[in-house]
């Protein structure tokens, strides 16, 4: 180590505050790039983990293959595995007591298809001939029937088939009922004799309304006639974007002519072939990593910039023993290196040991709060650790450079001096007399002290604004990924739906005793019309029909398709409070008064946009005219008119709101018996919903309760597959804001709390010419304000303008009106002058401390 290195190692210890500063400033910036990187990459694993938990880890499906079709697939260079499945068919189910699921449905696997699809074996083995099969433990619930392993089964199987459909119905299609009777066949192809081998949970992929309990049997491709057709699925060697074109011309060289993606999983490996999708998902990503570089960039920076003036007058001293321009570079770029060699490493470790420490606990939150089985593993990948060692080398070199290239340019005298950092000049200095008039020589001089060291007040305002836009965008981008997910999940807000032909209110009531029922509410439905004027048109309808000849209008007037929901008085009132409006006024009026849906979500089939849209354009008060439909005459009668009493986008529970060109009219049962006609009265539909605290053992009390002509649907399984990723998302962009958060104070904190203690000399001065410590009190609390007051000018336009680009990113495929974060705005108006008072006190408290000969003599922090 050469003499200048040594001189500059010493300089490192002599001013250990300030270098233990910059190693904090360095280490949280590398902590937060790597947290960053691996909860990202650690989230994308858990969510590819659980869509293999359920679809299976495939990526392409090629359907109804023949042998020489399957030879070719196996030959591809980019097949890695290649599993067979068949759908079989379905088989009666001897004393099933579940009437909606009165069949076994027969699946064939083979060897490779049983690792690739998640089975998950109770007992017993999977198929190994095809004479062997696996049943769900499902039947024997279902039948109250005990089967052992070795028992023999011989089954008729067949297809259903409808007298309205030429084509067999599959596992998606739910039983077809009549009121009292099953109103489709199964017709028997074959008839087979299997033994039992094993027994396996219901799989994941089989639907709560899917007719028959799955079955599994064994299939060997070398028993398969050339004619024959099975499903050939596919796992890719290389996952990447060229495997939609790959797939496209295989198939169409096979003749292939059905196949479809695992796009889902496909998604989270960040690959899609929807090109508006592929847009936002490229252009968020970049917004957001240079959001994140900057606010790393800043902190590193700033780490180094806000000492500028340390290095230059040791810088000076080097200068003046003789030391070159070359000496002096290196010897603050061997700085970089002591610094950047003792932070970055510790940054990395304590980023993922963070985000590790962070799992443990909401694994563990999770877990036993909502019985989520998949947890969140720390992924640690090449990526996350290289890109914030190139991100904090590059910083660290610019952050340097910078400070070593001025300083090598000018002279000894000047360099230990100072004079190019502060500045004297009355120009230079000046502040308005209405300061000293209105806040006291204290607030004038606190503001000279500012202007008279731009270069560490520059610094410090540059890290507030930077905390400030790093707060505020990543609480916008992260609300902006809570919307998307919000518009594309088509989720169920209740578990258990009951309907049927000629059911009243009272015929409901037994269900909602039931112990476990936590929430019931009961419609009465019937569909009417309505036409609507331009004037209260929406923008997106209005020009749909102005652009397109799909819409037709009558009369100038658009008819929109009404679906009137007459909820319980009980649900009603309950409605009415959740959404801010007093039921009674609405069931008390002499005219009729319903609630208004005025704002849905949907997806435009021809751009698969999920657009978010006002229904109608109207204010409470005004009033919709309602007509009855006479199909037989296609003639419309004005029935009534019912008055808007409130307008909301809450939807309540069961209710699936109407698309663009159709409204949800809410109503209590009495003003629903107000309106309607005695023709609308006969085609009322009564529905009931539920939520309960155990779906299977409420389904099973409702079957015991329920009458003949009722029909039961329970979709609590999707609904909470749903609501569980809901979860993780939420608790990864919630978890993504508090980091933030931290990151930011840390940032704010560390570069006042440097650049106050650097002032030990200039505050020692103001005291020892009669600065009371009143005085010198006010004069902190000022420059506090002014710092806050400065930074929030500059952060809050910043911000608006990368929440813009944000948003207009993801409009490539979500549709929203652009609406600020009003919460966020003001959490961090109050959150910078908290910050920064609480800085300003915590550093001046020590240097009260200071005595002022000391404070005089002050070189080193």
């Amino acid at each position: 180590m050469n003499i200048v290195n040594k001189l500059t190692v010493r300089h490192l210890i002599e001013n250990k505050r300030r270098t233990l500063i910059t190693i904090i400033g360095v280490i949280i910036s590398v902590a937060m790039v790597s947290a960053v990187a691996t909860s990202v990459f650690s989230f994308l694993d858990l969510m590819k983990r659980d869509t293999i938990a359920r679809d299976g880890e495939w990526h392409v499906q090629y359907q109804k293959v023949t042998v020489d079709q399957v030879n070719e697939l196996e030959k591809d260079e980019q097949t890695k595995k290649l599993a067979l499945s068949n759908d079989v068919g379905y088989a009666s189910l001897e004393n099933a007591q579940n009437k909606y699921k009165p069949y076994i449905f027969i699946k064939q696997y083979n060897d490779t298809a049983n690792n690739l699809f998640p089975i998950e074996l109770t007992k017993g083995r999977l198929p190994e001939k095809e004479n062997e099969i696996v049943l769900s433990v499902e039947i024997e619930k279902d039948t109250n029937t005990e089967y052992s392993i070795g028992d023999q089964l011989t089954l008729d199987i067949g297809d259903r088939y409808t007298d309205s459909s030429p084509v067999p119905l599959t596992q998606t299609d739910t039983l077809e009922m009549g009121e009292d009777t099953v109103n489709e066949t199964l017709i028997t192809k074959q008839t087979e004799t299997y033994t039992i081998v094993g027994f396996i949970n219901q799989p994941l992929w089989e639907k709560s309304w899917s007719p028959g309990h799955t079955a599994i049997t064994y299939l060997d491709k070398k028993s398969l006639k050339s004619d024959e057709k099975v499903n050939a699925v596919i796992q890719l060697k290389d996952v990447n974007y060229n495997l939609y074109n790959h797939a496209e011309e295989l198939a169409s060289k096979l003749g292939i002519k059905t196949f479809h993606y695992n796009s889902e999983l496909l998604r989270y490996s960040a690959i899609t072939n929807n090109s508006d999708l592929a847009k936002t998902l490229f252009s968020l990503i970049a917004i957001i990593i240079a959001i994140i570089m900057t606010g790393s960039v800043s902190l590193i920076y700033n780490a180094f910039a806000i000492s500028v003036s340390e290095r230059s007058r040791h810088l000076g001293m080097l200068s003046s023993v003789g030391a070159t321009k070359k000496q002096k570079r290196n010897s603050v770029f061997f700085e970089g290196i002591v610094i950047g060699t003792i932070s970055i490493p510790i940054g990395i470790i304590a980023g993922i040991g963070g985000i590790g420490l962070t799992f443990h606990f909401i694994n563990t939150f999770i877990g036993n709060t909502f019985g989520i089985q998949e947890k969140l593993i720390v992924i640690v990948t090449p990526l996350s650790i290289i890109v914030p060692c190139i991100i904090s080398i590059v910083t660290i070199f610019i952050s340097t450079f910078v400070p070593a290239k001025k300083a090598s340019k000018i002279s000894a005298i000047d360099a230990i001096r100072q004079t190019e950092d502060i500045k004297l000049t009355k120009k230079a200095v000046k502040t308005s007399k209405l300061v000293r008039k209105l806040f006291g020589i204290e607030a004038d001089i606190g503001l000279k002290n500012m202007k008279r060291n731009k270069r560490r007040y520059q610094a410090t305002i540059f890290s507030l604004i930077i905390s400030i836009v790093l707060f505020l965008t990543v609480s916008f981008f992260t609300g902006s990924i809570q919307k998307s997910l919000d518009m594309s999940q088509d989720q169920a807000n209740f578990d258990i739906q009951i309907y049927g032909e000629d059911l009243t209110v009272k015929d409901f009531s037994p269900f909602r005793t039931l112990k476990e029922v936590t929430d019931s509410t009961i419609y009465n439905v019937v569909s009417a019309y309505s036409s609507i004027g331009p004037e209260e048109m929406p923008d997106r309808l209005l020009e749909l029909v102005e652009t397109t000849d799909d819409y037709n209008l009558e009369d100038g007037k658009y008819p929109y398709y009404l679906s009137i929901y007459g909820m319980d008085e009980a649900s009603f009132h309950k409605y009415a409070k959740q959404i801010g409006v007093n039921p009674e006024k609405l069931t008390s009026s002499k005219e009729p008064q319903a609630i208004i849906i005025n704002e849905v979500t949907y997806e435009d089939a021809a751009t698969r946009k999920f657009i978010e849209t006002k229904t109608i354009e109207t204010k409470v008060g005004s009033s919709i005219d309602l007509y009855s439909m006479n199909y037989e005459t296609n003639e419309k009668k004005l029935m009534s008119k019912v008055q808007v009493g409130a307008l909301t986008d809450q939807v309540p529970v069961g209710i699936n709101h109407s698309r663009l060109g159709g409204l949800d009219i809410i109503v209590s049962d009495k003003t629903l018996e107000q309106i309607l006609d005695e023709e609308l009265k006969e085609e009322l539909q009564t529905f009931f919903f539920m939520n309960t605290t155990d779906p299977e053992k409420t389904q099973r009390e409702i079957e015991e309760l329920k009458k003949s002509n009722m029909e039961v649907y329970n979709v609590s399984r999707e609904r909470k597959d749903a609501e569980q990723t809901m979860l993780l998302m939420s608790i990864f962009i919630y978890g993504f804001i508090v980091l933030i958060s931290f990151i930011s104070i840390a940032n704010i904190f560390n570069t006042i709390t440097t650049s106050i203690a650097l002032r030990k000399r200039e505050f020692a001065m103001l005291k020892s010419v009669g600065m009371t410590p009143k005085g010198f009190n006010k004069m902190l609390h000022y420059e506090s304000i002014f710092y806050g007051v400065k930074g929030l000018l500059y952060g809050l336009p910043l911000s608006l303008l990368v929440m813009v680009l944000i948003y207009f990113s993801m409009q490539n495929t979500f549709e929203y009106g652009f609406t600020l974060h009003w919460g966020s705005i003001i959490f961090v108006i109050i959150a910078i002058f908290i910050i920064v008072g609480s800085a300003m006190l915590y550093s001046s408290s020590k240097v009260k401390k200071e005595n002022i000969i000391d404070g005089l003599k002050q070189e080193n922090i």
